[in-house]
């Protein structure tokens, strides 16, 4: 059996005193010490990974981890189990090669313009065509790219979009989480009634707990139940990553048509630029126009406030 983590500085110098009177002659390279504890036997290096070895290993090594707990209130074997969850999500093969319904959204995080849900279809006819496009999560490539690449997938790849524009997202529940999953599901259902879709997976990048998406969508007249939610989706599965081509295409898109309506250059995002541009738009248009062009619960509209009155 062999056990390996990694101890706190305080554990690390518990561990030479423990072990003073255990140590071996020889030490491996970059061992502070290698010791015999009855069956176990302890490696402890510089960086502060410890090896335990032996039958008895796990009983030593519960030792160290009681402390960790104790002294430093780590869990070790909490931090093992989301180490091996991380590894899992990292090597999520699932979705090569097979057909899938996948959607994702954009905007959810710009304080100006619309928020863009879609959901497309891809199956091995289209797979090709996308690879050769280079797509991949649309938050990794230049807006200039997406313009160029997404009209043809939007022409070739079966899907459906729905913008919230922002005089009703702000009539509406401000719960993003939920904003979103009415708007995923909403777009779910469209295309899944769409004829010939023989697809394997729907898979949905998770923003929330599977038990909150449900509870978001509870009051739907419809429903899309059979999904397969995972981090990092639109890097797993093309579906998703061509969702996320097409939303951004359709949200930039939109984002421009509002900055023409109030003359002004838009900023992207939630920052300190986008307050001062605001403040310009409240200046010229009156606070009213956020109303049409802004997320109004979101902090910014406060800090717009702040600079009018100053």
């Amino acid at each position: 059996m062999t056990i390996v983590f990694k101890v706190s500085d305080n554990i690390k110098a518990e561990m030479i005193k423990y072990y003073q009177d255990k140590k071996r002659s020889k030490t491996p390279p970059y061992a502070i010490f290698q010791a015999d504890e009855a069956d176990t036997n302890v490696t402890l290096y510089e960086s502060g990974k410890v090896v335990f070895q032996g039958l008895s290993a796990d009983i030593d090594a519960n030792m160290w981890k009681d402390l960790e707990k104790a002294w430093n209130n780590r869990d070790i074997n909490a931090e093992e189990t989301k180490k091996e969850d991380k590894k899992k999500e990292e090597k999520d093969t699932r979705f090569i090669g097979v057909p899938t319904i996948g959607s994702d959204e954009v905007g959810t995080g710009d304080y100006f313009g619309p928020i863009v849900v879609t959901a497309s279809y891809v199956d091995k006819e289209h797979m090709s065509l996308l690879n050769t496009l280079g797509v991949r999560d649309s938050k990794k490539i230049t807006d200039d790219k997406i313009m160029k690449i997404a009209p043809e997938i939007i022409k070739e790849i079966p899907h459906v979009t729905y913008i919230l524009d922002n005089k009703t997202y702000n009539q509406n529940d401000h719960n993003m989480n939920k904003v979103k999953a009415i708007l995923h599901n909403k777009v779910l259902c469209e295309l899944a009634k769409k004829p010939n879709l023989d697809y394997k997976y729907i898979v949905v990048d998770q923003f929330c707990t599977p038990r909150n998406y449900f509870t978001y969508i509870n009051g739907a007249k419809e429903k899309i139940t059979k999904i397969t939610f995972t981090t990092k989706a639109e890097d797993k599965c093309l579906s998703v990553a061509a969702s996320s081509i097409i939303s951004r295409y359709i949200f930039i898109k939109e984002f421009n048509k509002l900055g023409d309506t109030v003359n002004t250059f838009l900023k992207k995002g939630a920052g300190h630029e986008v307050d001062e541009i605001g403040v310009k738009i409240v200046q010229k248009y009156g606070f009213n126009k956020l109303q049409d062009i802004a997320k109004l619960n979101f902090k910014n509209t406060d800090k717009i406030k702040e600079l009018l009155n100053k």
